[in-house]
C-alpha cells in the first residue's frame, strides 16, 4: 500500500497545520485525534490541561501507532500552547461557535487570513468547548455549518472535518 515508515513520516514534509486539544476528557478522541493527524501528515499535535498523553491504552487503541509518528508536546496551560504557537508565526483559530465566526465554508472566499502560512486550531472540551480565555487569545473561530437540531458535534469529528477542509485549503494554496 506504500505507506511510510515511522521515521520517513517523521522525515516527511507536513501540512503547516497544528491541532490544539483544550482539554480533551476522552481518550478516545485523543487517539482519534492522532490518527487522522497522521492521515493528512499534520505539522504536530498539542494536548493541553486534562488532555491525556500518551502512552495509553485507550490512546493507541484509536491511534493505531498514530502517537508514534506524530509530534507532540504537552501544555499544562492552553493558554502557553496559544502565546507559542503565535511566537511560532502561527495563526490560531478556535474552532468554536460564537459571534463573528466564520464558517468553514467560507474560507474558500478568502475569510481566513494567514500571515506565514502556517495554521493551528484548537479544539475544546465535549462539554464545555473552548476556553473562553483561550477563544480570546485566538486571531478568529472558525465554525461548522449545522443544519439539524443539534448544534454540536463529537470532536473527533469535528477535528476530521476541520482537517479535511483545512488541509484541501493549505494544499492547494501551496501549489
Amino acid at each position: 500500500m506504500n505507506r511510510l515508515s515511522v521515521e520517513e513520516y517523521r522525515e516527511s514534509q507536513k501540512t503547516p497545520l497544528v491541532v490544539v486539544l483544550d482539554h480533551v476528557r476522552s481518550l478516545y478522541n485523543v487517539g482519534s485525534v492522532f490518527r487522522t493527524a497522521d492521515a493528512f501528515r499534520l505539522g504536530g499535535v498539542c494536548l493541553c490541561g486534562i488532555t491525556a498523553r500518551p502512552p495509553h491504552p485507550e490512546i493507541h487503541k484509536t491511534a493505531l501507532g498514530a502517537e508514534d509518528s506524530v509530534s507532540w508536546q504537552y501544555f499544562e496551560r492552553t493558554e502557553d500552547c496559544v502565546a507559542w504557537l503565535k511566537e511560532q508565526g502561527y495563526t490560531v483559530m478556535a474552532i468554536e461557535q460564537c459571534e463573528g465566526s466564520t464558517l468553514l465554508t467560507e474560507i474558500e472566499n478568502g475569510k481566513l487570513k494567514m500571515e506565514n502560512g502556517k495554521l493551528a486550531v484548537v479544539l475544546g472540551n465535549e462539554v464545555k468547548g473552548v476556553q473562553q480565555q483561550v477563544v480570546d487569545m485566538c486571531d478568529g473561530c472558525l465554525e461548522i455549518p449545522q443544519y439539524g437540531t443539534k448544534h454540536s458535534m463529537n470532536v473527533s469529528v469535528t477535528a476530521g472535518i476541520v482537517i479535511w477542509e483545512l488541509w484541501k485549503h493549505l494544499t492547494s494554496n501551496a501549489k
